[in-house]
């Protein structure tokens, strides 16, 4: 039985309440309802009896609680008892492949000398579902590209998105703007489609992929142009100019998301780590200190 799904319906039961849990969690209320969800469909019992005023534990929630409330005290007596002797800690990491490629190695390297033993599930996916499934609890830290305002995304700096085609490719000779992509969700998709759209030029989307590989070959080909940030320009391409004639792009907001509610060391170290490396990027404008504020308490 999951103990994170245990540890947020003891919550709910305490705080009688989602959205009060939610704050405890540092997870949105509907975060938390998805939890709740998945653990009644493990037990195939309904938990919690919502109405309008209040959210109050059926029968066999009342018989779940203590033994929940004694499987989270073993865990946590577990987890200190083994202390050295524990593998390591486990942290569930996600992130664009892009974003992996550029971040990670430093990262490994500096942390492993700290944290030798701590162990890292790495999932590399679009953004939009990756804080997706930050938000059920499945993942501990997402560096991610901002897509809609979250409660918690935690803003480290804007990067700007640039127009890329292979070093050879000259745009005159398309009448038609062939691009490759992302599908639908992507935020870079949809920049490139607006800033066209109110540049009245003409294009096609000729490739589509979630992979920056596929993307990459038909634009290294010099069949297709796409959008990158400065640090992913893949190899053999280059950056087209304003003086090319294509309308500017705009920024897209780095976010860091960090599991709420633990003070573990390894976790607390690794994200400082990311932070640091990611904000030293030459190409990331990191924020004031006031609008970091204001981002975080949007966002």
């Amino acid at each position: 039985m999951d103990t994170d799904l245990l540890r947020a319906f003891v919550t709910v039961a305490e705080c009688q309440g989602f959205s009060a849990a939610g704050k405890v969690l540092h997870r949105t209320q509907s975060a938390v309802s998805l939890q709740i969800k998945r653990l009644e469909d493990q037990m195939r019992q309904s938990l919690f009896e919502r109405t309008s005023r209040s959210v109050l534990l059926t029968r066999h929630g009342e018989r779940l609680l203590p033994y929940a409330r004694h499987m989270l005290t073993l865990e946590d007596e577990a987890r200190e008892a083994l202390g050295e002797r524990q593998r390591g800690e486990l942290i569930r990491f996600a992130t664009s492949e892009e974003q992996a490629s550029a971040y990670l190695p430093e990262l490994m390297e500096r942390y492993a000398r700290r944290f030798p033993d701590t162990r890292l599930n790495i999932t590399c996916d679009m953004s939009a579902a990756l804080v997706g499934q930050f938000q059920e609890g499945l993942l501990d830290v997402v560096l991610s590209i901002r897509h809609v305002p979250t409660q918690s995304g935690q803003l480290l700096g804007w990067e700007p998105m640039v127009w890329v085609v292979a070093e050879d490719c000259r745009l005159e000779e398309w009448d038609v703007l062939p691009l490759a992509l992302n599908p639908e969700g992507c935020t870079f998709r949809a920049h490139a489609l607006s800033a066209l759209g109110r540049d009245e030029r003409r294009w096609e989307i000729r490739y589509a992929s979630t992979s920056p590989t596929g993307i990459n070959l038909p634009v290294q080909a010099g069949l297709a142009m796409t959008v990158k940030t400065p640090r992913s320009v893949p190899a053999g391409c280059r950056i087209v100019g304003e003086a090319e004639g294509l309308p500017t792009l705009g920024q897209v907001e780095i976010e860091l998301h960090r599991r709420p509610g633990h003070t573990r060391e390894a976790l607390d170290a690794f994200c400082e780590e990311l932070e640091r490396i990611v904000t030293e990027n030459d190409a990331i404008a990191a924020p004031q200190a006031g609008e970091a504020t204001d981002e975080a308490s949007n966002g």
